[in-house]
């Protein structure tokens, strides 16, 4: 018969296999359990990203999206999600009711850039993160406002061409071209202040020009909205400016064939007899004097140059195929330069 100490050690022996073998079991059936559970969260995860929280095809990119003044949570994530900017609106509201912003959602115009997901958009509408940065928009010089209309609504959202040219009309050769920088959602009357004060401002720095001279302000940007579609440079400016001050001294017609681009939408050459013969208020070969208005926004350098023009005794200019202006003092002379330079 085995000693006691034996029957005890084999006993503990026995013991400690079958705690071993237990916990193996309970290792497989804890792994497994673990898995599953990973394995549901993660379906869960995927679900909800794909059906509640990841950006929603067709997200509108680079298009505003107005938050109402007024509106109430619910109002506002019914309608991010009727305009594809959310997958959900229930997910949208719980996030930023969680976040305790249901009363402080931010009204404005929001603008995103790329798709974002609906935890962005929460924290966009909880703390005002509009997404709106200037738009730089350059207006080049001699512009009309119908062709400026047409650059600023190409570039701004809410802005109305229409509304845009009726209120220019009476500020043709006003709106000062220039490079200028307007948050996406600006307006016409945002647009037509901005470019009015810069005219403002810049035709200040000619004032002492302007009082010493026999010509008012109205006229000396018609001019200068002349001189600016008929020069390539400082110099002509200055010349062509003299020229034009001559012939109306001395009650001739101007002959300015830039008159009918903006009248006409026609350059020199695609001109007939019958568009020079054709009376009309912007008819400068059929009328004596400047038009009734501006056909352009001048720049700094033409406006200059129609109140200080370059003393000269000619009374006609052409531009050859080079750029080059040539000025005579009679019309044998002018007729001439026609011929040799065209």
């Amino acid at each position: 018969m085995e000693p006691t100490e034996e029957k005890l050690e084999k006993l503990i022996d026995k013991g400690q296999e079958t705690l071993e073998h237990l916990s193996e079991r309970w290792k497989v059936h804890a792994n497994r359990r673990t898995v599953t559970i990973l394995v549901v969260a993660g379906v869960v995860a995927t679900f909800l990203y794909v059906f509640a929280i990841a950006p929603p095809e067709g997200f509108p990119l680079n298009t505003l999206v107005t938050v109402s003044q007024g509106q109430s949570l619910k109002e506002v994530a019914t309608e991010l999600e009727a305009r594809g900017v959310v997958r959900s609106s229930f997910m949208l509201r719980a996030l930023v009711t969680v976040t305790g912003q249901e009363r402080r959602v931010h009204a404005g115009d929001y603008l995103f850039k790329e798709p974002r997901d609906v935890f962005y958009i929460a924290r966009a509408l909880s703390i005002g993160a509009f997404g709106l940065e200037p738009t730089r928009i350059r207006i080049p010089e001699g512009a009309t406002a119908k062709e400026m209309s047409g650059i600023y609504a190409s570039m701004l959202e809410r802005f109305n061409a229409d509304n845009f040219i009726e209120q220019a009309k009476s500020q043709e050769g006003y709106l000062f071209p220039d490079t200028y920088f307007f948050l996406p959602n600006a307006r016409e009357d945002t647009v037509l202040q901005a470019m009015r004060q810069n005219f403002d401002a810049q035709i200040a720095t000619l004032e002492p020009l302007i009082a010493s001279s026999t010509h008012s302000l109205s006229d000396i940007v018609i001019m200068a909205s002349l001189i600016e579609r008929e020069a390539r440079n400082s110099a002509d400016r200055r010349m062509i400016s003299g020229v034009l001050w001559n012939r109306i001294r001395l009650g001739m017609p101007l002959q300015v064939d830039v008159a009918f681009l903006y009248t006409l939408g026609k350059h020199t050459f695609q001109l007939t007899n019958k568009d020079l013969m054709t009376d009309g208020p912007y008819n400068t070969y059929t009328r004596k004097g400047l038009p009734p208005t501006a056909i352009g926004s001048p720049s700094l350098d033409s406006l200059r140059a129609a109140v200080s023009p370059t003393p000269n005794n000619y009374l006609y200019f052409l531009a050859d195929h080079t750029g080059i202006t040539h000025f005579c003092k009679t019309y044998a002379c002018h007729v001439a330069n026609k011929k040799k330079y065209f």
